[in-house]
């Protein structure tokens, strides 16, 4: 998903979809088939601070959305699996891959998290901005995510803390934001066998969709599996 959240969120098809008139899939299958792109098509800031650095292995790509990540990371020599609930996006996805010359690099696989997770080691596991309406079993996927970092490879989660100062209360569906403290504790990681790199709040300049100033917090948790 992207850094980028707009303003109205379609609080309306976000309720019913909370309130189980629809399901995950149909709920974005219809977000991303109402315009050709919904996000920026730019990677999200925190993984190019964070993974840039790092030597080339194989990641995984959690939500990916229109695949910008994705892209982002086969560029950069990573082998990627990249994971949507939406076929339309994953559809979407893999033509921006095609289109960046990278499609031999990633493969896109249909996931409902909450149900199914995909199998493998990874050296780089990425969950940026994993957000979800309604009863969405975030800390139990982000736990699988952990499970699935190879030994010396990087668990890194990334979220809003919060939503932007420009979106009114009628416009925010039932989301809880945790901030990387509570997220590290979600992912209860065994003693000794993980170090916590980053670990931070930030608030951000993040305009609204019609030019007036605003602001965000996001946070980024990001940690290392040592065995």
């Amino acid at each position: 998903m992207s850094e980028h959240t707009h303003h109205d969120q379609h609080r309306h098809a976000a309720a019913e979809a909370a309130a189980g008139s629809l399901s995950g899939e149909e709920f974005w299958d219809a977000r991303y088939g109402e315009s050709d792109r919904i996000w920026s098509g730019n990677p999200n800031e925190a993984l190019v601070r964070e993974a840039g650095e790092l030597p080339p292995g194989r990641a995984l790509d959690l939500g990916c959305g229109e695949g910008a990540d994705a892209v982002w990371l086969a560029r950069r020599g990573w082998r990627v699996t990249a994971t949507d609930i939406s076929g339309v996006a994953l559809e979407r996805a893999a033509g921006h891959a095609a289109g960046a010359g990278v499609a031999d690099r990633v493969e896109f696989r249909r996931h409902d998290l909450g149900e199914s997770f995909p199998a493998g080691e990874f050296d780089l596991v990425s969950a940026c901005f994993l957000h979800a309406y309604g009863d969405f079993p975030r800390a139990r996927i982000l736990r699988a995510a952990a499970r699935a970092v190879a030994p010396g490879g990087v668990l890194l989660v990334v979220g809003h803390g919060g939503w932007a100062s420009w979106q009114a209360e009628e416009d925010r569906p039932p989301v809880h934001f945790p901030g990387p403290d509570e997220v590290l504790g979600q992912l209860e990681l065994p003693e000794g066998d993980w170090e916590v790199l980053v670990a931070e709040e930030y608030e951000k300049d993040q305009a609204a969709p019609d030019g007036r100033p605003g602001t965000r917090s996001d946070n980024t948790l990001k940690v290392r599996r040592l065995r």
